[in-house]
């Protein structure tokens, strides 16, 4: 490196390059792939089409990552070491959505919300950049809390089974189906007055793969092994422990027999990645406002990250710096509803990444989003993903969803409590906000229909919440220096 080049512009030589960016991509490739996996079943969609989300969402991956840290014109990139990634602040409400809209028109909806919302954020990227002193730990600390406590249930639910469909805890009795059947076969023939309409059979029968102590006992081995490794293992091994556990546990899977490849053999070994490949955009306005605050907070999220990054690299990250890469956040939001996946904010575990390895140059992370779009033209590679049992992504989920509640409670902890006794009530009032819709999912059955998108996520009740009750207590005070610590702590979000 001559005197003149900052480190961040540092070209390393290729093959420095190409293994410090397959180690970027390791370190969020878990992460990165289970997004599409938990909106694709919960959509219910084809194994077919859960494998060319995960494609396309890490061919997007790959794509913003380029703009981020190589920079797109003055508008777009903050030209730092960023990896993108699928942020998981906006699962909750594409779930939400999926439940309610299962199949393509769901995904439509999904689709046409993200692309919306990501219009939206480049627009106001410049207003965001200004927002941070509404956003001060305590909030940022409690909603990211919020996020994981949230998340919590899909891995619990991928070890013991999911609440609707082929696992659920009950299912009808056969004897009462038969009968609801004549009886709608008798109502055709004029005998007796016809069904109610909407009647069903409520479940009753315990099913039998529900909570399989087989899938039980694989999920425990699987959270036992990134323990293991994250203790014992160091340096590059024991950042990819996660990844390495469900590798294990596919092993395990696939010598009991629970694991297979037929569809992993039937896929092709390179395929492009097109837009609308699974659904075309449906627009609703309550929908696209619903994740247009959901990129609010992650906007605010980047923000912090950015800041912190600019420390960690010693580049001072300016206003109009600070713009680009926000503008960016809502470029890739709207690039990955274009090619049906999802919003995209930075990945900060591996900011963490770079202060663990001292690297600071963007241009590894140009090299992971070449290795992320290569592994996005590669079936193969999203079938096998595609093709792991829940129940070994749930030993996984367990760590990743608790890590980001972890994240958030790490945060909370350098708040002051102790001259402002205030920030209590914000934590408390807004942490139950946010369990309202886990604990209590039909308390808005006598509400309007129309507000439902924004009132069942748990995540935009805690943020509106958090937001609120900081100005009411502590005002808009700006601290950049608190935010950049917080920001720094979450290196595992």
């Amino acid at each position: 490196m001559t005197p003149d080049v900052h480190p961040v512009d540092e070209r390393l030589p290729h093959g420095k390059l190409a293994a410090l960016g397959l180690q970027h991509v390791l370190v969020m490739y878990a992460g990165a792939v289970a997004v599409p996996l938990i909106v694709g079943r919960a959509l219910k969609l084809s194994p077919e089409q859960v494998a060319m989300l995960i494609s396309a969402d890490l061919f997007c991956c790959g794509i913003v990552t380029l703009i981020q840290s190589l920079g797109a014109t003055q508008w777009f990139g903050i030209k730092l070491p960023v990896m993108m990634g699928v942020t998981f602040a906006s699962v909750a409400p594409m779930v939400a959505m999926a439940n309610s809209h299962p199949g393509t028109d769901g995904a439509g909806l999904i689709f046409g919300s993200i692309i919306g919302a990501g219009v939206i954020s480049i627009l106001i990227a410049p207003l965001v950049s200004r927002m941070l002193r509404f956003f001060p730990p305590v909030v940022t600390g409690t909603i990211i809390a919020v996020i994981g406590i949230s998340l919590m249930r899909i891995g619990i639910n991928w070890i013991f089974g999911n609440p609707f469909g082929p696992t659920a805890p009950s299912v009808p009795n056969p004897e009462h189906l038969a009968w609801l059947e004549a009886a709608k076969q008798a109502a055709a023939n004029g005998s007796v007055p016809p069904v109610p309409q909407g009647m069903t059979i409520v479940g009753s029968v315990p099913n039998p793969k529900y909570a399989q102590l087989s899938h039980i006992g694989i999920a425990a081995i699987v959270l036992c092994s990134i323990l293991l490794i994250a203790k014992y293992a160091r340096g590059f091994v024991a950042n990819i422990s996660v990844l390495l556990g469900i590798v294990i546990g596919g092993v395990i899977a696939t010598a009991a027999g629970m694991m297979g490849f037929e569809k992993v053999a039937k896929a092709n070994w390179f395929d492009l990645v097109l837009p609308f490949e699974i659904a075309r955009p449906i627009f609703d306005p309550i929908l696209i406002v619903t994740m247009t605050l959901v990129m609010i907070v992650v906007m605010i999220e980047s923000t912090g990250m950015f800041l912190a990054l600019g420390e960690m690299t010693d580049r001072k990250v300016d206003q109009k710096a600070l713009t680009a890469g926000l503008r960016t956040d809502g470029l890739g939001t709207l690039i990955g509803g274009i090619f049906n996946t999802f919003p995209y904010t930075s990945f900060s575990q591996n900011v963490g990444l770079v202060g663990v390895t001292g690297v600071k140059s963007r241009f590894v992370c140009v090299a992971g989003g070449v290795i992320l779009i290569v592994l996005g033209l590669l079936p193969k590679m999203a079938a096998l993903v595609e093709s792991l049992p829940t129940f070994v992504l749930g030993g996984a989920g367990l760590v990743m969803f608790g890590m980001v509640a972890a994240t958030g409670i790490r945060i909370l902890a350098g708040v002051d409590y102790r001259h402002n006794r205030n920030n209590l009530f914000i934590v408390a009032v807004s942490i139950g906000m946010g369990m309202i819709p886990l604990i209590a999912p039909n308390f808005k059955q006598w509400m309007p229909h129309a507000i439902h998108p924004l009132i069942e996520s748990g995540i935009l009740l805690a943020s509106i919440s958090a937001v609120l009750l900081n100005l009411y207590f502590n005002g808009g005070k700006a601290d950049e220096q608190a935010v950049i610590v917080a920001a720094r702590q979450a290196d595992a979000h």
